[in-house]
């Protein structure tokens, strides 16, 4: 079975730093993917590739088939214009630490600018697929309310439906919850199960191991750019092969 997302010996370098280092990794449709491991480890610039926000130096990501950010023409690649690879990042929703959301706009607003500006969608089309998907985050009471009068776990829920709206293939989450209180970190992951229930195609930058090991068909654990282990989460995450993995799993649990 062809993979939804392809990536392929995916490097790229910030100045002496090396933050990836020819990672390779498939996410098939309908899968819950995690990325655990330590802060630098290349988890969050893999993510932002897949999403075209950092380009690779080298290797390839496809998605659905598709090479994302270039053509083949003549036997050469061509890195596509702008617009273009804005469209291809249609495919791709992403759901980001902090919650950038537009602090004008009223939640409503701000799930229905995507759909309307740049997918040209008709405005009460749009209001009213919004509207459901803030039903679905539990914020219809909601709907008309600005982010500085949102919680944090109100405000990242939104984010997640504004994600939704567009109708992605995939959707990429940066550590959804490092940026809240403890005590709101529990009503995003609770948004983000029923999204995996649902079969949304995810893949997961997190340090919440425990919804990693609940919610994730496969963990990748990924140490200095490289990917170390990856397997069942059951497996990776209760009984590790590899010693990084290992220290690191029981640094966190201590």
């Amino acid at each position: 079975m062809r993979p939804l997302v392809a990536i392929r010996q995916l490097s790229k370098r910030f100045g002496e730093f090396q933050a990836l280092k020819q990672v390779s990794l498939d996410v098939f449709e309908g899968e819950v993917v995690c990325l655990i491991g330590q802060s630098g480890s290349g988890k969050t610039t893999l993510l932002r590739c897949v999403n075209q926000l950092t380009t690779a130096d080298s290797g390839g990501i496809w998605l659905d088939g598709d090479l994302l950010g270039y053509n083949e023409r003549d036997g050469r690649l061509h890195r596509l214009s702008e617009r273009e690879i804005a469209r291809q990042r249609l495919a791709c929703g992403m759901v980001f630490q902090r919650f950038n959301l537009f602090p004008h706009m009223t939640a409503l607003e701000n799930v229905i600018e995507g759909p309307v500006q740049v997918q040209r969608r008709g405005v009460a089309e749009a209001k009213d697929e919004a509207m459901a998907l803030l039903r679905r985050v539990g914020l219809a009471d909601k709907a008309q309310s600005y982010p500085s009068q949102l919680s944090g776990g109100q405000q990242q829920r939104v984010a997640i439906a504004r994600a939704l709206a567009m109708k992605p293939r995939l959707v990429l989450f940066d550590e959804p919850t490092s940026a809240l209180d403890p005590e709101l970190v529990g009503e995003v992951l609770a948004v983000m199960k029923e999204l995996a229930t649902s079969g949304m195609t995810m893949l997961v930058v997190t340090h919440e191991l425990g919804f990693a090991r609940e919610v994730a068909d496969r963990v990748v654990y990924m140490d200095q750019g490289v990917i170390v282990e990856s397997g069942p989460a059951r497996e990776v995450l209760r009984a590790p092969r590899e010693p990084r993995t290992k220290a690191f799993l029981a640094a966190e649990v201590g």
